[in-house]
Formats: C-alpha cells, sequence, structure tokens
C-alpha cells in the first residue's frame, strides 16, 4: 500500500544509508550542496542525548552517564545492551526525522535522510529511494579505525543492500566523483 503524501512533504524523499567509514555524512553533505534539504539520524541522537530529559534520565539510569563514549564502550560488546539502547532510541530518531520532512517547505523537491540502520530497522519502506554507500575495507578502516570491525557485525551485509537500494555508490574516489553522482541521482528523482 502506497503511503499517502501530505501536501507539505517533499515531492521525493531519500534515504542514505551504508556501512561505518564508507563516507555516508559526506554524501549527505553533496546532496546538500546540489540543493536537498538533509537530515542526519546521527546528529538528532546527538541532540536527543544532550537535550531530551526523558532520554537523559533513561541513560543515566541505565548506564549512570550519557557520555556516548562510554556508553559504546558498553554496549557494543553486550547485545542485550545494545538491544536496549537502540530500542529506547530508534522510535525517537525516526519520530525525528519524519517530523522534519513534515516540517519542511512545501517547494523542497528532495530530502535526503542519513540513516545507517535503515534496512536492519525496516525504514526503507518510508522513502521514494535509497542511496548505499559503500567504500572498500581498507578505506573505511582508514577512515573509522577499529570500530568498522566492531560494529560492522550487526548489519546487513553491503551487497544484500546494494541489492535492494535504487541507487549504490563505491567511495573510493574524489569528492568530484562523489559530487557526480549526487547530481545524477539528484536529476533523475527531479525528473
Amino acid at each position: 500500500m502506497a503511503r499517502p503524501k501530505p501536501a507539505t512533504r517533499p515531492r521525493k524523499t531519500l534515504a542514505v544509508t551504508g556501512g561505518i567509514g564508507a563516507g555516508k555524512s559526506e554524501a549527505l553533505k553533496a546532496f546538500g550542496r546540489g540543493g536537498a534539504a538533509v537530515c542526519s539520524s546521527d546528529e538528532i541522537v546527538h541532540r536527543l542525548i544532550a537535550a531530551d530529559p526523558d532520554v537523559h534520565r533513561a541513560l543515566e539510569e541505565r548506564f549512570g552517564t550519557t557520555d556516548r563514549a562510554g556508553i559504546a564502550g558498553v554496549v557494543f560488546h553486550d547485545p542485550a545492551e545494545l538491544a536496549w539502547l537502540e530500542g529506547l532510541l530508534h522510535p525517537r530518531v525516526r519520530r525525528e526525522y519524519l517530523a522534519w520532512l513534515e516540517r519542511l517547505d512545501a517547494g523542497v523537491d528532495v530530502a535526503a535522510i542519513e540513516i545507517p540502520l535503515l534496512y536492519e530497522t525496516g525504514g526503507e519502506t518510508l522513502f521514494d529511494a535509497v542511496v548505499v554507500v559503500t567504500a572498500p575495507e581498507e578505506t573505511r578502516r582508514a577512515r573509522a579505525g577499529e570500530r568498522v570491525a566492531e560494529r560492522s557485525g550487526r548489519f546487513i551485509p553491503d551487497d544484500e543492500k546494494v541489492r535492494l537500494a535504487r541507487y549504490s555508490y563505491v567511495n573510493d574516489g574524489s569528492l568530484e566523483d562523489l559530487e557526480a553522482f549526487v547530481g545524477h541521482v539528484l536529476d533523475e528523482l527531479r525528473r
């Protein structure tokens, strides 16, 4: 069943996803430079941890801190704690980015949202198209260090995401290459 689009909804909604160190954030910036409205789930998480009193209280009660590095040190080694954290944050993040979409000016023709765990949370059905950003393992390690090994096991493999997505990009070239890819995607979406 197709989801109805309110009059204030952007004409096209795009999710940008991919693994750690693949370059999702840089791709999102490129979409912004190309004229799309952009939103980052990571930025929403940072804001929720810093400013949402319910999230702040829940983290303090569970972990004794709201320090992201301290919490990461626990959750990425304990699947039950990670599941709890994701259960706390993911519904709130989804509500935030959907509310953001609804607030956008009616003249916005493309809105892009970076969502690292898009397929893992079933969020792909909320968007008109998905871009998967990938990169070779050595490139991802150079960008993100050991976090790649720590966190990659819980993600759907890149080749599966690429198969499911409308667009994919191997982010191992220049910024100009990325800009050209993003321009192509935006041109197609604006047709």
